[in-house]
Protein backbone atom coordinates (compact mmCIF):
# COMPACT_ATOMS: atom_id res chain seq x y z
CA UNK A 1 0.00 0.00 0.00
CA UNK A 2 2.87 2.35 1.11
CA UNK A 3 4.36 1.34 -2.05
CA UNK A 4 1.45 2.40 -4.47
CA UNK A 5 1.23 6.15 -2.52
CA UNK A 6 5.34 6.74 -2.92
CA UNK A 7 4.81 5.53 -6.48
CA UNK A 8 1.98 7.81 -7.28
CA UNK A 9 3.86 10.85 -5.59
CA UNK A 10 6.37 10.42 -7.60
CA UNK A 11 5.07 9.62 -10.67
CA UNK A 12 2.73 13.21 -10.10
CA UNK A 13 5.61 15.20 -9.54
CA UNK A 14 7.24 13.96 -12.99
CA UNK A 15 6.39 16.58 -15.90
CA UNK A 16 4.11 15.06 -18.55
CA UNK A 17 5.10 14.37 -21.67
CA UNK A 18 3.77 17.38 -23.52
CA UNK A 19 5.12 19.36 -20.59
CA UNK A 20 8.44 18.11 -21.29
CA UNK A 21 8.26 18.66 -25.00
CA UNK A 22 6.92 22.20 -25.06
CA UNK A 23 9.76 24.46 -26.58
CA UNK A 24 7.82 27.82 -26.15
CA UNK A 25 8.92 29.77 -23.43
CA UNK A 26 5.65 31.49 -24.34
CA UNK A 27 3.73 28.33 -23.04
CA UNK A 28 5.97 28.77 -19.88
CA UNK A 29 4.98 31.90 -19.21
CA UNK A 30 0.86 30.91 -19.15
CA UNK A 31 1.52 27.80 -17.23
CA UNK A 32 3.35 30.24 -14.19
CA UNK A 33 1.51 33.05 -15.13
CA UNK A 34 0.16 33.83 -11.40
CA UNK A 35 3.73 33.16 -9.88
CA UNK A 36 5.34 36.76 -8.33
CA UNK A 37 8.43 37.73 -9.14
CA UNK A 38 10.96 36.02 -6.48
CA UNK A 39 8.83 32.21 -7.40
CA UNK A 40 10.04 33.52 -11.42
CA UNK A 41 13.69 34.27 -10.77
CA UNK A 42 14.04 31.36 -8.09
CA UNK A 43 15.51 28.48 -10.58
CA UNK A 44 13.47 24.84 -9.22
CA UNK A 45 15.77 22.13 -7.97
CA UNK A 46 15.58 19.43 -11.55
CA UNK A 47 15.38 16.47 -9.34
CA UNK A 48 11.73 15.46 -10.57
CA UNK A 49 10.07 17.92 -7.81
CA UNK A 50 7.58 20.42 -9.19
CA UNK A 51 7.91 23.89 -9.41
CA UNK A 52 6.84 25.41 -5.51
CA UNK A 53 5.85 21.85 -3.85
CA UNK A 54 8.48 20.78 -0.96
CA UNK A 55 9.65 17.37 -0.23
CA UNK A 56 9.09 15.12 2.21
CA UNK A 57 12.57 13.37 3.17
CA UNK A 58 15.10 15.41 4.57
CA UNK A 59 18.48 15.53 3.83
CA UNK A 60 19.74 12.74 4.86
CA UNK A 61 17.60 10.61 2.54
CA UNK A 62 15.42 9.41 4.99
CA UNK A 63 11.16 10.13 4.88
CA UNK A 64 8.68 11.55 6.84
CA UNK A 65 7.71 7.80 8.32
CA UNK A 66 11.55 7.33 8.73
CA UNK A 67 12.21 4.99 5.99
CA UNK A 68 15.13 5.47 3.56
CA UNK A 69 14.67 6.42 0.05
CA UNK A 70 17.37 5.94 -2.68
CA UNK A 71 19.80 8.83 -3.31
CA UNK A 72 18.34 10.59 -6.75
CA UNK A 73 22.54 11.07 -7.34
CA UNK A 74 22.21 6.83 -8.06
CA UNK A 75 19.11 7.53 -10.35
CA UNK A 76 20.58 10.02 -12.88
CA UNK A 77 22.45 9.69 -16.03
CA UNK A 78 25.53 11.07 -16.53
CA UNK A 79 24.48 13.49 -19.64
CA UNK A 80 21.54 15.61 -19.40
CA UNK A 81 17.96 14.53 -21.07
CA UNK A 82 17.02 16.43 -23.79
CA UNK A 83 13.57 17.18 -21.61
CA UNK A 84 16.02 18.51 -18.87
CA UNK A 85 18.12 20.89 -21.55
CA UNK A 86 14.68 22.34 -22.87
CA UNK A 87 13.75 22.80 -19.81
CA UNK A 88 17.14 24.35 -18.05
CA UNK A 89 16.87 26.46 -21.16
CA UNK A 90 13.10 27.61 -21.25
CA UNK A 91 14.15 28.76 -17.62
CA UNK A 92 17.05 30.32 -18.80
CA UNK A 93 15.02 32.37 -21.21
CA UNK A 94 12.35 33.62 -19.02
CA UNK A 95 14.76 34.56 -16.15
CA UNK A 96 17.01 36.37 -19.12
CA UNK A 97 13.25 38.18 -19.91
CA UNK A 98 12.55 39.14 -16.53
CA UNK A 99 15.48 40.41 -16.21
CA UNK A 100 15.88 42.25 -19.41
CA UNK A 101 11.96 44.21 -18.81
CA UNK A 102 13.74 45.27 -14.95
CA UNK A 103 16.70 46.91 -16.88
CA UNK A 104 14.36 48.44 -19.28
CA UNK A 105 11.92 49.58 -16.37
CA UNK A 106 15.32 50.79 -14.01
CA UNK A 107 16.75 52.94 -17.54
CA UNK A 108 13.04 54.52 -17.70
CA UNK A 109 12.69 55.60 -14.33
CA UNK A 110 16.52 56.84 -14.54
CA UNK A 111 15.67 58.46 -17.79
CA UNK A 112 12.93 60.35 -15.89
CA UNK A 113 15.12 61.30 -13.38
CA UNK A 114 17.34 62.90 -15.54
CA UNK A 115 14.46 64.74 -17.49
CA UNK A 116 13.42 66.27 -14.10
CA UNK A 117 16.49 67.44 -13.04
CA UNK A 118 17.53 69.11 -16.54
CA UNK A 119 14.00 70.80 -16.17
CA UNK A 120 14.91 71.92 -12.43
CA UNK A 121 18.38 72.80 -13.94
CA UNK A 122 17.46 75.11 -16.68
CA UNK A 123 15.09 76.96 -14.98
CA UNK A 124 17.63 77.54 -12.11
CA UNK A 125 19.95 78.69 -14.66
CA UNK A 126 17.71 81.17 -16.48
CA UNK A 127 16.96 82.22 -13.11
CA UNK A 128 20.55 82.72 -12.24
CA UNK A 129 21.48 84.73 -15.93
CA UNK A 130 18.19 86.93 -14.86
CA UNK A 131 20.13 87.96 -12.01
CA UNK A 132 23.44 88.54 -13.42
CA UNK A 133 22.24 90.42 -15.99
CA UNK A 134 20.50 92.88 -13.58
CA UNK A 135 23.43 92.43 -11.07
CA UNK A 136 25.83 94.13 -14.27
CA UNK A 137 23.02 96.60 -15.07
CA UNK A 138 23.52 97.67 -11.53
CA UNK A 139 26.97 97.81 -11.74
CA UNK A 140 27.52 99.86 -14.78
CA UNK A 141 24.75 102.49 -13.37
CA UNK A 142 26.79 102.75 -9.59
CA UNK A 143 30.45 103.01 -11.92
CA UNK A 144 28.48 105.81 -13.79
CA UNK A 145 27.43 107.83 -11.15
CA UNK A 146 30.66 107.55 -9.09
CA UNK A 147 32.44 108.87 -12.19
CA UNK A 148 30.12 111.41 -12.65
CA UNK A 149 30.45 112.43 -8.67
CA UNK A 150 34.48 112.07 -8.67
CA UNK A 151 34.39 114.12 -11.54
CA UNK A 152 32.06 116.94 -10.18
CA UNK A 153 33.88 117.05 -7.14
CA UNK A 154 37.21 117.38 -8.72
CA UNK A 155 35.68 120.53 -10.82
CA UNK A 156 34.27 121.86 -7.58
CA UNK A 157 38.06 121.97 -6.34
CA UNK A 158 39.03 123.57 -9.09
Amino acid sequence: MQEQATSSIAASSIPSSSERSSSSALHLEVKEGMESDDEIRRVPEMGGEATGTTSASGRDGTSATGQTQPSAGTQRKRGRSPADKENKRLKRLLRNRVSAQQARERKKAYLIDLEARVKELETKNAELEERLSTLQNENQMLRHILKNTTAGAQEGRK
